[in-house]
């Protein structure tokens, strides 16, 4: 739903409208003006402002709520939590009124931990967003300016070019080639040329050709429209608002949800187990239903939420700190998991600053006169901006005050030429520049010199082999034609026929200095590169071998057009350069790579990227990228370097992998603590710990754990990408879960065999000796290595000798009193140091045969 910047119950539709929408299409551009009250200069800044109150906000989806009330009681959402609650509730109405407020008190307050650690986590992930913005060029009291498109309004009139996202549904006012992709609206495969004309009221939608649709994207040209609907009340508005698909979940939160599903059974089974057991020794129901409760509470990572969303969050910082913004924190796990990085050359692997290398005709002569056509092209082109262009501008500066630009056909990226019409020298002159291939195609005849002109078929073969001269060098190679006309004309692209060839540009965009160690630090991660270009196979090849492949394997365009998916699918693991490229064949690339078991990220930043981005399982941009490339990515780098993704993934990695942590330290003591209350619930004739206590031991046990977000991470552990295994996962809950039993037991035994405890004594016990191993234990399985190899971060390592001290010192203190513990001799102390020891030394030799036998 949209939201209103006053408040966020706001409804649009509740308000009076624009009355446009009945069949905007079928009035002329003064009535469509009339009737959102704008002119050609545009509203005022006063009146945008005054519209977007009324209005709202132009979006499809209301934002997630975050604000506090409705996270702190989302810390409530587990049955668990709401059943002990409940189950405390009967128990103060029936039984002892001081431990049910004990056991509400700790539940508040833990959900109070989560409830903050979610807040700030929150508020940290919408700073970061907010530095990656869709902007739109709008005109406001006759100015042109650039805004967010969410503060977009009805009578906005927009300035729009190739890779731009349409804003809202709009009518056309001028437009020059301009073809928008309607494919997310309409279904349509190819783009819909759009132009100011006035249709019938009951033209269908994907027929109206005056109209711009919110949620489709400028493929090539220019234009101008007027706003008419924004957010739901836009066609894409209405659609969503009927739709219930949700957001497809990744490979992260599809784990997490299996996990969540398997710690149920897991609870459920034990739960029944220990309740049966209590009241079949004709202990009171409603202590022991609370006492099983207490259990599950301690065995589920209440936090698991609030730890997910602050580890991610961190790390979403963290990357933001090597300038790497993550739009969707979840998606950090496809980060580090992602294996193969399929990217363009432009920019990424090369300098992309483009520079002309010379200006050449047939021979491989320098041409002066092909030179200034070549000029006259990028000077005079308004689409979009390229390096090609900029190189052409930049470098060179001929006097054009004789020539008028007439008319244009920008370029796209189906005829990949770019042609201009002036009036030069009393004539007009089309000009046309392109991919070479694309250009000879529109070419009859060739220039040998400027009153020279021979049939091009009597030298296609010299002009071929010069362009796989120039290419097989690794030059970037265009071709220049020209054609006079005899009066001036408009420019249609029936008018790209009979060309004259001129010669070829000859740019070059060399390696970055660095690429080759980058490319090598991918490999050590165990990432695989593969170029995706739409460049010919002899420039691919000449910088795959700059790059440092020896004979890198290359597959064209043509040759992927051919193969069957299967095919494809086989071959694509094996390949290196993806050459000769079209924008639709990137995507079955992609998809070839995934069907394979891979995790493969993509990185674009152009118009013909975002289907490619939508494909891959983690797609990449650039701040620098068109609209539609930035919208569609996950990730988003502020600077397009290798480097820079480099260290994102290895701070994916870390991310990942200390979300995993808590996981692992949390369950497998959780599991043993409740695996010996069961067994301890068989043969003691009094109830081990009191509800209250054992949330405690929960309570005080979550401090450290809020912290592994911070924790270090051994370096091996980010050298090779990791996935979400549930597998290893309860495997490593099992075998140390029943470790931390086994000692409890042991515990159990010294207790009441060798110190012969009362019950408060027992449990004051093993009240410490539970925190204290669990502590102490989670330096141990933190990391792979001996636990004295691999230092912790020190937050964690702090806040757990804090933890630590504050356990010892609670059985002393009337707090402890309260909670039903009382003072233990100072040799019991003696002993849990000596259990914590064997402890130690025991769970470091399991570790390493685990990892003998379990990789991670």
């Amino acid at each position: 739903m949209i939201e209103n910047k006053e408040s966020g119950d706001f409804n649009p539709r509740d308000v009076q409208k624009f009355q446009v929408n009945n069949g905007f299409w079928n009035l002329s551009i003064d009535e469509v003006m009339e009737k959102v009250q704008t002119s050609s200069n545009g509203i005022t800044e006063t009146e945008a402002r005054e519209r977007l109150i009324k209005f709202g906000y132009n979006k499809l989806k209301p934002k997630k709520r975050t604000d506090s009330l409705f996270l702190f009681l989302a810390q409530f959402k587990s049955p668990i939590i709401l059943i002990l609650i409940i189950t405390s509730i009967l128990a103060f109405l029936t039984a002892d009124k001081l431990d049910t407020l004990i056991i509400i008190t700790i539940v508040f307050a833990s959900s109070f931990i989560g409830f903050w650690e979610e807040r700030m986590a929150s508020n940290a992930v919408e700073a970061l967003l907010s530095i990656v913005h869709i902007k739109t060029t709008v005109i406001r009291d006759g100015l042109q300016k650039q805004i967010s498109i969410e503060d977009v309004v009805p009578g906005d009139l927009v300035i729009l070019s190739a890779g731009d996202v349409i804003p809202g549904d709009s009518r056309i006012v001028d437009s020059k080639d301009l073809f928008v992709d309607e494919a997310s609206l309409t279904g349509e495969t190819f783009p819909s040329e759009k132009t100011n004309i006035i249709l019938d009221e009951t033209t269908p939608l994907n027929q109206r050709i005056n109209s711009l649709f919110m949620g489709t994207h400028v493929v090539s040209g220019r234009g101008k429209a007027i706003i008419v609907e924004t957010g739901l009340n836009t066609e894409f508005g209405k659609i969503s608002e009927h739709l219930t698909q949700k957001e497809p979940i990744n490979d992260f939160e599809r784990g997490i949800k299996r996990f969540g599903y398997v710690l149920m059974e897991i609870v459920l089974i034990l739960v029944i187990i220990v309740f049966g057991i209590n009241v079949y020794v004709s202990r009171p129901v409603i202590d022991s239903f609370l006492f099983a409760i207490a259990l599950a509470v301690g065995l589920t990572p209440q936090l698991l939420p609030a730890v997910i969303s602050v580890n991610l969050t961190r790390g979403s910082k963290r990357m933001a700190d090597v300038k790497v913004i993550v739009k969707k924190p979840t998606a950090i796990e496809n980060f580090g998991s992602m294996n193969i990085l399929c990217s363009d050359k432009t920019g990424t692997l090369t300098e992309g600053k483009m520079k002309l290398h010379s200006a050449l005709n047939i021979y491989g002569e320098k041409s002066e006169r092909l030179l200034k056509f070549a000029y006259i092209n990028a000077y005079f082109q308004d689409g979009f901006k390229n390096p090609i262009d900029e190189a052409l501008s930049s470098q060179y500066n001929f006097n054009l005050n004789d020539i008028r630009k007439t008319s244009e056909i920008p370029y796209d990226f189906i005829r990949k030429r770019l042609s201009i019409l002036v009036d030069f020298k009393e004539q007009s002159l089309i000009v046309t520049k392109g991919a070479v291939p694309n250009i000879l195609q529109v070419c009859t005849t060739t220039e040998i010199s400027e009153d020279n002109l021979v049939d091009i078929s009597k030298v296609e073969a010299l002009i071929q082999n010069k362009y796989k001269e120039l290419s097989s060098s690794g030059f970037r190679t265009l071709g220049v034609s020209y054609r006079f006309l005899d009066s001036s004309t408009e420019l249609t692209k029936e008018l790209e026929s009979k060309m004259i060839f001129l010669g070829f540009l000859i740019f070059y965009d060399p390696p970055k200095s660095n690429i080759q160690n980058i490319i090598k630090d991918l490999k050590e991660l165990n990432i695989s590169l593969k170029i995706i270009t739409g460049d010919n196979r002899f420039i691919a090849q000449s910088l795959g071998k700059e790059l440092g492949w020896s004979q890198p394997n290359v597959i064209t365009g043509n040759m992927i057009r051919e193969m069957s998916n299967e095919a494809l699918l086989r071959e694509s693991l094996n390949v290196d350069i993806f050459a000769e490229v079209e924008p639709n064949q990137k995507e079955r690339i992609i998809l070839a790579l995934r069907k394979s078991g891979n995790v493969v990220g993509y990185m674009g930043d152009g118009i013909n990227d975002a289907s490619a981005l939508h494909a891959a399982d983690i797609g990449i941009s650039v701040e620098s990228a068109v609209d539609v490339a930035k919208e569609a990515a996950q990730i988003v780098l502020l600077e397009k370097d290798l480097t820079v993704l480099l260290n994102g993934i290895q701070e994916g990695r870390r991310t990942f992998i200390n979300t995993i942590k808590y996981i692992w330290i949390t369950i497998s003591a959780n599991l043993g603590n409740m695996v010996s209350m069961a067994i301890a619930s068989l043969f003691l004739p009094f109830l081990p710990l009191l509800p209250e206590q054992l949330l405690v031991i929960n309570f005080l046990t979550d401090f450290p754990s809020m912290t592994i977000a911070t924790d270090s991470v051994d370096e091996e552990m980010v050298q090779k990408p990791k996935r979400w295994d549930i597998r290893f996962i309860t495997e490593f809950m099992v075998i140390f879960g029943l470790a931390s039993a086994f000692f409890d037991i042991i515990t159990f035994f010294v207790l009441l065999v060798i110190f012969q405890a009362s019950i408060t004594e027992f449990r004051t016990g093993w009240f410490l000796v539970s925190i204290l191993t669990e502590l102490f234990i989670l330096f141990v399985i933190r990391t792979k290595r001996q636990f004295y190899e691999s230092l912790p971060s020190k937050s964690l390592l702090i806040t757990s000798i804090v933890i630590a001290i504050i356990t010892l010192i609670i059985p002393f203190t009337p707090l402890g009193e309260f909670l039903g513990f009382i003072k233990i001799p100072l040799l019991f102390l003696l002993y849990i140091a000596f259990i914590i020891i064997v402890y130690i030394i025991t769970s470091e030799g399991l570790k390493k045969i685990f990892y003998q036998r379990v990789q991670f």
